[in-house]
C-alpha cells in the first residue's frame, strides 16, 4: 500500500506543475454506432496515449502543448486524425470507418500506440473478421479453435474446443461473455464451441500478467463480447452448414437511441435422425441435438449513460426413446441427457464527468447435468424413473471504476460479490406400482457459498519508456463456517528499450474457490462443478513472466518471445476408481486433493496483420508435471496434455475481392499416457468343504493383471494436420453470399485419439495353442480427410 501512495503522490505532483487539458469520449463504429472497445488513442506529439476500455470510453490528458494532433486508430478501420489547439478540455464522438481487414493502412508522418507500449502482456486478440476467414468444418468458424492455434495454448483431444493454457486445465480459464463466467463452452463433445461467431464483436484471452480486475480463474481470462445491435439500420445474416445452422438479425429499436441482436444456431441433424432410426429400429428414435441463443439490447438513455441486457441460452441434449405395445396405453421407455447453460446481464454504464467512469453489472448465470431414465407401462399401471443432476447457479453483482487523475496516472478499482448455489450430484428414484409409490433421493448435499473481492490497479507511467500496473486483490470466500481470504497480489511492468521494442515483465497470484471433476467418455461430457469446502480447500497459483516485444509498424509484423514458470497449488482430480453417478458417498470421498502442478516454458509469435496476406507462425516449447500424494507413490508425473512442443502455421491471403484463401498447420508432441509394460497371472483363494480333510483352501489361477512403471510414462504418436479453406464472395442485390469449401486434414494424417491392446492366440481343437498367444498396441484416429461446404450471406 505504501508504494501505491508514493506513486500517487508523485504522479499527482507532476501533474500539479503542468496545464492538463483532457480529451475524453466514445469510440464508435461510424457504420452501425457500436462502440469499440480496445481502440488505440495516441497522441503523436507527447506519445502519449491510452486505449478505450470494454466499453469504447477514453480519458487522455494533455500537459503544456500549444498544439495537438491525437490519432484514433483500430484494427480493421481506417484510422483518423483529430489535430486541434488544447485550450480546453474537449468531449468528443470519434466515428471511425470500417475498411478491409487486410488491406494495408499506412498514415503519414503519424505513429499509433502500438502493443509494444501499452502495459499489458500475454495478451491473446484476433478479429472476429479474421477467425472467419480460418478453414472450418461445415464453414462453422470457431473462437476457441483459432484461440488453440497461438502459443501456449493447447487442444486436448482431437476435434476438442477445450482450451489448456500454459499448463492449466479447461476449469481455470475463466471464459465470460459479457461479464458472466460460463461453466461449459462446448458442443458435440468439444467439437464445437458455444459461441456463435455471427453475434460476437471481439475477444481476448490473457494468458498470464492478469490485471487485479480479475480473479476467481488460475490460467487464464477469456472475455468474450456481443454485438451491441446496429443502431442505424436493420441487417441479417445466415448460414446453412454440415456442422450447424444459424441466423442473426440486428437493427435499430428507435435510431440512434437503442438497437437489439438476436442470433439462434442449431444442430439440425436430429430431425432426419429420430424419425429414420424410429422407422429402422422397430420403434426406437435415437436423436442428438445442440442449440445456442443470444439476445442483446443497447438503450441510450443521454450522453451520459447506457443499458445493456443480454442474454444467452444453450443445451445439448441426447435422447433415446422407444414406444412399445399398444399406443393409446402410452407404454415407452425414455434415457436422455442434458447439459448446457443459461445466463443474463444487466449492465449500466455511467460517465461522472471527463475524468470518472463507471459500469455496475448485475448478473445470472446456471450451469446444469441432468441424465433420466423413464419407463411407463400403463397396462399394468406400473412407472419407474431415475435422475441424476448436478449443477451451480450464480447470482452477483459488481461495480467497475476508471478514474484518470492525470496524464501519467489513472486508477481503476471495484468489488464483487457472488452468491454460489452448487449441487454436486443427486440422484433420485420414483417408483409406482400398482398404488404404491416410492420416493427415494441420494447422493451429494446442495451447498451454498459467497464469494467476495475488491481491487484496485495503479497504472502509470514514469518518463517517457516505463510504465507499469501495480495492484492488488483481496478475495473472500465463505461457505458453511469456514471464510477463505486471499490476498493476490499483481504486477506488470513494460519499458521500451528504444523505438518498437520493449521489456515486459509480470507477476500474479490467483485463487480458485470452484473446481471441475470431469469423467469423459468420447463425446460424453462428465463436468461436475464442485465447491472448496474446509476439506477441499481452493486452489491457488502464482505465475511469473518475462518477455520481449518488437513491432514493425510499416510492414505490419509483431515479434513477441515470452517465458514463464507457474506454481499450482490444492488441486484435485477425480479418482479412477470412483464414479459419480448412481454413487451414494458425498463427492469429497471420490477425489485426490492436495496436488500440486508445476508449469514452466517458453513462447514465440511472429504476427502479421496488415496487408493481403496476414497470418502467425507461433511455437512454445513447455513441460507441465502434476503431484498428488495417493498417486504415483506420490512422486511427480507429467500432466496428460503436457506437451513439449506445439507449433501453429496460419495464413490468409486475399486473391482479389471476390475470393480469398486460408491454410492451418500445427504440430504438437503427442499427449502422454499410461501404458502397462508387462502382466501377470492373478492368484485366487478359493475355500471349500472337505469330508475327509475339513475346511481347505486351493489356490487357483484367476485374470491378468497389468503392470503399470508410473503414470503417464509413454506418449502417443506426434500430431500433426494441415487444414485448408477457401471462401467466393459474390454480391447480390439484397446483400452478399459466401460460399466456403473446406478440408479438415487435408493429408489424411491418421492421429491417435486412443491406444488399446488386442489379445488372441491361434486355437486349435483343444482351445488355444500355446506359445501363440499375442497382444498387440493398436491406435484408434477420429477424424480423416474431412471435405465440407458451406453457404452464409448477409443483407
Amino acid at each position: 500500500m505504501r508504494i501505491f501512495l508514493i506513486i500517487l503522490v508523485f504522479s499527482l505532483f507532476v501533474d500539479g506543475f503542468s496545464q492538463n487539458i483532457t480529451i475524453s469520449g466514445f469510440i464508435e463504429d461510424a457504420n452501425t454506432g457500436e462502440r469499440l472497445p480496445g481502440a488505440n488513442v495516441y497522441e503523436t506529439k507527447s506519445k502519449n496515449g491510452t486505449s478505450t476500455n470494454a466499453y469504447g470510453f477514453f480519458s487522455l490528458k494533455i500537459q503544456n502543448a500549444d498544439s495537438a494532433a491525437i490519432l484514433f486508430s483500430y484494427i480493421g478501420y481506417s484510422p483518423q486524425l483529430l489535430e486541434f489547439k488544447p485550450k480546453q478540455n474537449i468531449e468528443t464522438v470519434i466515428k471511425l470507418i470500417p475498411g478491409n481487414l487486410i488491406e494495408e493502412v499506412v498514415v503519414t508522418g503519424t505513429r499509433e500506440q502500438n502493443s509494444e507500449s501499452k502495459t499489458e502482456m500475454s495478451i491473446v486478440s484476433i478479429p472476429i473478421k479474421q477467425i472467419q476467414l480460418l478453414p472450418a468444418i461445415g464453414g462453422e468458424s470457431d473462437i476457441l479453435k483459432a484461440l488453440q492455434l497461438m502459443p501456449g495454448v493447447q487442444s486436448g483431444n482431437e476435434g476438442s474446443s477445450g482450451l489448456y493454457v500454459r499448463g492449466g486445465s479447461p476449469d481455470q480459464n475463466l471464459i465470460l461473455l459479457d461479464d458472466v463466467p460460463l461453466y461449459y463452452v462446448n458442443h458435440l463433445g468439444g467439437f464445437v464451441s458455444i459461441f456463435n461467431t455471427d453475434a460476437v464483436s471481439n475477444i481476448s484471452l490473457s494468458k498470464g500478467g492478469f490485471p487485479a480486475r480479475y480473479g476467481n480463474r488460475l490460467s487464464s481470462i477469456l472475455d468474450v463480447r456481443m454485438k451491441e445491435g446496429n443502431m442505424k439500420e436493420f441487417h441479417g445474416s445466415g448460414m446453412f452448414g454440415i456442422v450447424a445452422s444459424k441466423i442473426s438479425l440486428e437493427g435499430p429499436i428507435k435510431r440512434d437511441t437503442s438497437s437489439f441482436i438476436v442470433s439462434y444456431r442449431r444442430f439440425l441433424y436430429d430431425l432426419i435422425t429420430r424419425p429414420l432410426s424410429k422407422k429402422l429400429n422397430d420403434g426406437t428414435e435415437i436423436g442428438y441435438n445442440f442449440y445456442d441463443f443470444n439476445l442483446k439490447i443497447n438503450q441510450k438513455i443521454n450522453k451520459n449513460n447506457r443499458l445493456f441486457l443480454s442474454l444467452y441460452s444453450g443445451d445439448d441434449k441426447i435422447m433415446t426413446k422407444n414406444n412399445y405395445g399398444d399406443k393409446s396405453n402410452k407404454e415407452y421407455y425414455s434415457n436422455t441427457m442434458q447439459w448446457g447453460n443459461n445466463l443474463a446481464a444487466l449492465r449500466w454504464n455511467h460517465v461522472f464527468n471527463r475524468n470518472l467512469f463507471s459500469n455496475i453489472t448485475g448478473t445470472y448465470t446456471r450451469y446444469r447435468f441432468l441424465t433420466s431414465f423413464e419407463s411407463v407401462d400403463n397396462y399394468i399401471n406400473q412407472r419407474f424413473s431415475y435422475n441424476f443432476l448436478s449443477g451451480i447457479y450464480d447470482l452477483g453483482i459488481k461495480a467497475d471504476l476508471e478514474y484518470n487523475a492525470g496524464a501519467n496516472y489513472k486508477v481503476k478499482f471495484g468489488f464483487s460479490s457472488v452468491y454460489h448455489q452448487f449441487k454436486p450430484g443427486v440422484s433420485s428414484l420414483q417408483q409406482i406400482d400398482q398404488s404404491e409409490k416410492k420416493d427415494t433421493s441420494f447422493g451429494s448435499y446442495n451447498l451454498q457459498a459467497i464469494g467476495n473481492g475488491v481491487y484496485v490497479e495503479n497504472i502509470f507511467n514514469i518518463g517517457k519508456n516505463f510504465n507499469a500496473n501495480i495492484g492488488g486483490r483481496l478475495s473472500t470466500y465463505a461457505i458453511s463456517d469456514n471464510t477463505f481470504f486471499s490476498p493476490e497480489p499483481r504486477v506488470l511492468f513494460n519499458y521500451e528499450l528504444k523505438r518498437n521494442i520493449s521489456l515486459k515483465a509480470s507477476f500474479a497470484q490467483m485463487q480458485q474457490n470452484v473446481h471441475l471433476l470431469t469423467g469423459s467418455g468420447i463425446g460424453m461430457p462428465m463436468d461436475f462443478w464442485v465447491p472448496a469446502t474446509n476439506k477441499i480447500h481452493p486452489s491457488k497459483s502464482k505465475q511469473f513472466g518475462l518477455g520481449i516485444k518488437k513491432v514493425l509498424s510499416s510492414k505490419g509484423l509483431e515479434f513477441t518471445l515470452e517465458g514463464y514458470y507457474k506454481d499450482l497449488n490444492n488441486l484435485i482430480t477425480y479418482s479412477e476408481a470412483s464414479t459419480f453417478i448412481g454413487s451414494q458417498r458425498d463427492w469429497q470421498e471420490k477425489v485426490e486433493n492436495n496436488g500440486i502442478g508445476k508449469s514452466f516454458g517458453a513462447e514465440l509469435l511472429i504476427q502479421k496483420k496488415y496487408g493481403k496476406t496476414t497470418g502467425w507462425i507461433g511455437y512454445t516449447l513447455s513441460k507441465t508435471t502434476r503431484q498428488f500424494p495417493g498417486i504415483n507413490l506420490g512422486k511427480p508425473y507429467l500432466y496428460r496434455y503436457d506437451r513439449p512442443h506445439d507449433i501453429s502455421i496460419v495464413v490468409s491471403h486475399k486473391l482479389s475481392d471476390k475470393i480469398d484463401f486460408s491454410a492451418t498447420w500445427v504440430y504438437g508432441t503427442g499427449n502422454a499416457i499410461s501404458l502397462p509394460t508387462g502382466k501377470y497371472r492373478a492368484i485366487n483363494e478359493v475355500p471349500y468343504f472337505d469330508e475327509q480333510q475339513g475346511g481347505v483352501t486351493e489356490y487357483v489361477y484367476g485374470g491378468e493383471i497389468d503392470i503399470y512403471e508410473g503414470i503417464n510414462t509413454f506418449r502417443m504418436r506426434d500430431y500433426h494436420r494441415l487444414d485448408v479453406g477457401i471462401n467466393f464472395h459474390k454480391k447480390k442485390k439484397w446483400g452478399e453470399r459466401t460460399v466456403n469449401l473446406s478440408i479438415y486434414n487435408l493429408y489424411g494424417r491418421q492421429n491417435p485419439y486412443y491406444y488399446y491392446f488386442e489379445s488372441g492366440a491361434q486355437y486349435g481343437n483343444n482351445g488355444p495353442i500355446e506359445g501363440t498367444e499375442f497382444r498387440k498396441l493398436k491406435q484408434q484416429s477420429l477424424f480423416p480427410f474431412i471435405p465440407s461446404i458451406s453457404y452464409s450471406f448477409k443483407f
